[in-house]
């Protein structure tokens, strides 16, 4: 980690270097509009990063603005086009894909790089990644902050139930079966509960399995597309949680992140969300914790590969041509290695490029941190037409 604490400097070095005598405030940028959905310490992470852009150049300055939930900065955004005031970058989560891709408002990554002739190597982007973005062989939008849904579980509560705290439940079974230790042994009043379950339980659940999620490859086929949650997997697979509901194994919480102080707290031993959530945790957790990957039925369903969540940086048309070189910019500093390895760190999203990856294995980060490992594990797969992703219109209603 020395080499990439050195590097991460020099960016700031080169950043701080200016003529001499002239003084920063008296240099006129560009000014970069950039709104996101990233509030609390997220939102002081995307700011850090912005800071670090600006700092490193002298033409151009990004102002990050955090402009609500992720459908609100989705919908604000196609609003603004059409009031002719969008902002130069927005970031939509996954599920607006599609929706963003038929609004005629954005001016594709790929073909931006190229024509401000900015090499990229896109080969280089993890394949989940530039799946879930790509059209017609072409990525559509930058991959910023990607996430996987992982299973978080209390090591205290599992000594004290008598399982093995090294040992994450693989299978929905087992996680039924340590949850009823757990809740016997009184080292917690519930099992588990899951955090923004229409994207861990469906979403992923069914790629996971290699399920078909909606007809016509999960909407990539065509856009007459209808939902497949009521077929066999999905009524098995949601039932039992119903189940377990009844149960007291299984605590509902909410649709977002509301059930993550249940798993804080103490009330619930286990806890599905993503991996985003690493750097928080590791702050705040007062209890022994690990990781696991997200529980499979195991046969006769085969393990295939989650699929992506988080978000992408859109780049918007309407501004003007002058601008676009400098959002260029800001694009290609955020794929940089560096700022991939630093905002995995920082945050637990995925560093989304093979480089990366290999930087960070090279300084042994996840031999040291071997919870954020975890969801790189469920990406490995090559992706089927069931696992590729979903691209469903009207999505956030």
């Amino acid at each position: 980690m020395k080499v990439f604490v050195k590097r991460w400097a020099g960016v700031v070095a080169l950043g701080l270097a200016l003529p001499l005598g002239v003084p920063a405030e008296s240099l006129a940028k560009t000014e970069i509009h950039f709104w996101h959905a990233m509030g609390g310490q997220l939102g002081e992470t995307v700011n850090e990063l912005v800071r670090q852009f600006n700092q490193s150049q002298a033409e151009y300055e990004v102002k990050a603005l955090n402009k609500g939930t992720y459908p609100e900065v989705l919908t604000g955004a196609i609003a603004a086009y059409r009031q002719k005031n969008p902002p130069h970058v927005v970031q939509v989560f996954d599920v607006g894909t599609q929706t963003m891709l038929l609004s005629g408002a954005i001016y594709p990554i790929f073909q931006l790089m190229k024509e401000q002739e900015i090499a990229v190597n896109w080969g280089d982007f993890i394949r989940p990644v530039t799946g879930y973005y790509s059209k017609d062989g072409n990525l559509y939008s930058m991959p910023f902050n990607s996430s996987s849904p992982i299973l978080y579980y209390n090591k205290d509560a599992f000594k004290k139930a008598g399982l093995d705290p090294d040992k994450p439940p693989a299978t929905w079974k087992e996680v039924g079966e340590a949850s009823k230790k757990i809740i016997a042994a009184g080292a917690a009043k519930c099992g588990f509960t899951t955090s923004w379950p229409s994207w861990t339980m469906l979403e992923n659940t069914f790629p996971w399995h290699d399920q078909p999620f909606s007809t016509n490859q999960n909407g990539y086929a065509g856009l007459d597309t209808k939902l497949l949650i009521n077929g066999e997997f999905g009524v098995k697979h949601i039932g039992q949680l119903a189940a377990w509901q009844k149960e007291g194994v299984y605590s509902y919480g909410g649709r977002m992140g509301q059930p993550d102080p249940k798993f804080i707290n103490g009330d619930c031993a286990m806890l599905v969300q993503s991996s985003a959530v690493i750097g928080g945790f590791k702050k705040s957790l007062k209890f022994a914790w690990g990781t696991g990957q997200l529980p499979h039925w195991g046969a006769p369903y085969r393990k295939q590969n989650a699929v992506v969540g988080g978000a992408t940086l859109w780049v918007m048309k309407g501004q003007k041509p002058a601008d676009y070189k400098g959002v260029a910019q800001f694009m290609k500093f955020i794929a940089e290695p560096h700022q991939q390895m630093w905002w995995h760190v920082t945050t637990g999203y995925l560093p989304i490029t093979q480089t990366a990856i290999k930087n960070l294995e090279a300084g042994y980060h996840f031999k040291k941190n071997p919870e954020q490992a975890t969801a790189l594990g469920q990406l490995s797969a090559k992706p089927t037409p069931n696992s590729l992703g979903h691209r469903l219109g009207n999505f956030v209603q």
